[in-house]
């Protein structure tokens, strides 16, 4: 039977295993250290220790911290580490907070901890992956493979397969469909196509990867031949290979089909998602019903009309909805904005200053007054409403920004990636510069890279730069 390589969770058990133990080490050493007590001798602080591990899985569960944790370099790990036990450490300190008897508890113990925790968990992690480098995992043992490639694409097939091999597989022979070769990317070739069925049964041989069409006479055969021994088959795909993607099989309609996205999330990971979208999404509506009963009869005076200015939008795979804004701008903004096109910043309408702003004007002399709209946009208050589309589902609080409908209509291609999420109040661009950026281009570029590298700590982190931005007034427009 086939041991299928673990996926999710147990994909790195080990290196979760080892986090729990030095989050553990981290607490027993901090009250060692700071009251002299092991702290599972104390009822109270045996209870903390275990809210502690509870609050360390569910971490590693929601953030995925260990994923691609064998790939990742001494900086990047350490960037890792610490946010990881950064948020471990803000969910206990709130936890502790939130106790009656949260006074019985040493503040300093968990400071302590906290620091414990970036020092063992980093060291303990590296050591980890040092070993593995060199021994390889204890988690698996490694498989014999045998690969059949295609004779022009051998090389080349067996530098990828060697870059990216895992620990799970070690390459014992290669068959090449035609031709004579002795070897391929350093590994000998062991028999013809032909004699491959008859090689693998009298060899120890535990699957066969192979790279060739199955149209082939011979390659059909050898799979059936596979089959009937019950020998595993990882047959690849080359059409559905893209660089950049996520791949994974699942049943569509009843089929077996290979499914390639630009990325992709658990249903775990989405109502996550949704559920901190429900909670922020609550807090900032109360902030916007807020501002717009101071805000909104200053809108009215300067320009008569309704406070929210409601627009058309594309949000995911295309589908138009209403985002609600506060109103910053004239009533005729919409008409006037055909005429404004020929100023505008490429295939995003963007205006380094905009008369279509509330209080803009440009005087005799040729400088720019600003006045109520100007100062909305600035601090961003306009953006407030757009809370209520977060609840209503039409957004999300982090994503990428939604395009008005004439935008759209002059997106190439690859801008069509920026609407593969739902749209979001924040995102890449907003924290990365925002109104420095006038390339559209480095917009699509940092809104494909939040989507093919999303996760909820990516969206977490986007978030509180965003309130740090709003706060300091750097970027917004």
């Amino acid at each position: 039977m086939y041991r299928r390589n673990a996926q999710g969770w147990s994909k790195h058990l080990d290196f979760i295993i080892i986090e729990f133990v030095s989050l553990q080490l981290a607490y027993v050493f901090a009250c060692l250290i700071r009251s002299g007590f092991f702290p599972y001798t104390n009822s109270l602080y045996r209870n903390l220790g275990i809210v502690l591990f509870l609050i360390d899985a569910v971490v590693l569960m929601f953030l995925n911290t260990m994923h691609d944790v064998l790939k990742r370099g001494y900086y990047i790990e350490l960037m890792q580490t610490i946010k990881h036990c950064v948020v471990v450490f803000g969910l206990a300190t709130a936890y502790m907070f939130t106790l009656r008897n949260a006074d019985s508890y040493s503040r300093l113990i968990l400071f302590i901890t906290f620091a414990f925790h970036i020092l063992i968990g980093f060291l303990t992690r590296i050591a980890w992956k040092k070993y593995i480098h060199a021994h390889g995992s204890l988690m698996s043992k490694k498989a014999t493979m045998l690969v059949v490639l295609q004779e022009e694409s051998a090389d080349q097939m067996m530098d990828r397969l060697e870059s990216h091999l895992m620990e799970n597989y070690e390459i014992v022979g290669v068959v090449v469909d035609k031709g004579q070769r002795e070897q391929a990317g350093g590994i000998p070739v062991v028999c013809t196509l032909e004699e491959t069925a008859n090689y693998i049964s009298q060899k120890w041989i535990d699957s066969i990867y192979i790279d060739c069409p199955s149209t082939d006479p011979g390659i059909a055969k050898l799979m059936d031949d596979c089959h009937t021994m019950a020998v595993p088959i990882h047959y690849h795909v080359p059409a559905m290979t893209r660089k950049g993607s996520k791949q994974f099989v699942e049943k569509i309609g009843g089929t077996t089909v290979l499914t390639t996205s630009i990325n992709y999330a658990t249903p775990v990971q989405l109502l996550a998602k949704r559920s901190l979208d429900i909670l922020g999404g609550l807090v900032g509506s109360l902030i916007a019903l807020l501002i717009m009963l101071i805000v909104g009869p200053m809108i009215k005076r300067k320009s008569p009309g309704p406070i929210i200015f409601k627009q058309t939008r594309i949000g995911r795979n295309g589908k138009q909805f209403q985002i609600y804004k506060l109103r910053s701008m004239y009533m005729d903004a919409e008409e006037r904005k055909k005429d404004l096109w020929k100023d505008s910043r490429g295939a995003m309408f963007k205006l380094d200053f905009d008369p279509r702003i509330i209080g803009n004007e440009i005087l005799p002399d040729g400088t720019h007054k600003t006045g109520i709209g100007e100062f909305i946009r600035k601090t961003s208050l306009d953006e407030f409403p757009q809370f209520f589309n977060v609840l209503k589902g039409e957004m999300s609080l982090v994503g990428t920004r939604p395009p008005t409908v004439d935008e759209w209509e002059r997106y190439e291609f690859h801008h069509r990636a920026r609407l593969a999420c739902k749209p979001g109040i924040t995102g890449m661009w907003q924290v990365s510069g925002r109104s420095e950026i006038t390339d559209f281009e480095e917009v699509v570029k940092l809104d494909t890279q939040y989507i093919t590298n999303w996760s909820m700590g990516q969206d977490i982190k986007i978030l509180l730069k965003t309130v740090w931005i709003v706060l300091t007034g750097r970027g917004a427009m």
